[in-house]
């Protein structure tokens, strides 16, 4: 079983188009669902939105991650995004903090919600079993959207840095 090729058939055959694939990175990778789809991905992938969850003025960028059994992204933050995670499958552990000290490990199961301010401190983490989670990107700055470059980086277990340093 491929993990990565199995969800992009499920997504294929969902109809939706995929913008960008990566597969690569030390802790799993993602797809990127074209922007012209985020309703569509919103109704499907996000059950029991709250109101007002979702800042539809702003631009969306539909996304999904698929984390790897005891791999961890970065500790990061982000200057031009606030995010929104709903688990899709498996469980997955989330740590947040609005300060660079990283809190308690809280397990989400499918179905839970994530909300991530920008600027708040996050690391998502696989646990016993890939996790699969419906991400969307609110880019909270119009005149600068959010890209893989607003990632920074306060602890990586792959030493990377933040890009353009």
């Amino acid at each position: 079983m491929n993990i990565f090729k199995d969800f992009k058939e499920k997504l294929n055959s969902q109809g939706y188009f995929i913008e960008r694939t990566d597969f690569n990175r030390p802790w799993g990778g993602f797809l990127v669902i074209e922007e012209h789809q985020k309703e569509k991905f919103i109704n499907q992938y996000f059950t029991n939105l709250e109101d007002g969850a979702i800042d539809f003025s702003l631009k969306l960028s539909p996304k999904i991650l698929i984390v790897a059994p005891n791999q961890r992204l970065s500790w990061q933050y982000h200057h031009r995004r606030s995010e929104l995670w709903e688990v899709y499958q498996g469980t997955v552990g989330v740590i947040k903090s609005r300060t660079d000290e990283q809190t308690l490990l809280i397990h989400y199961n499918e179905g839970d919600q994530i909300t991530l301010a920008k600027g708040e401190r996050h690391r998502l983490v696989g646990l016993d079993e890939w996790g699969i989670v419906a991400e969307i990107w609110a880019h909270t700055d119009s005149n600068h959207p959010s890209d893989e470059d607003d990632i920074v980086r306060l602890q990586d277990d792959y030493s990377r840095k933040t890009p353009g340093i």
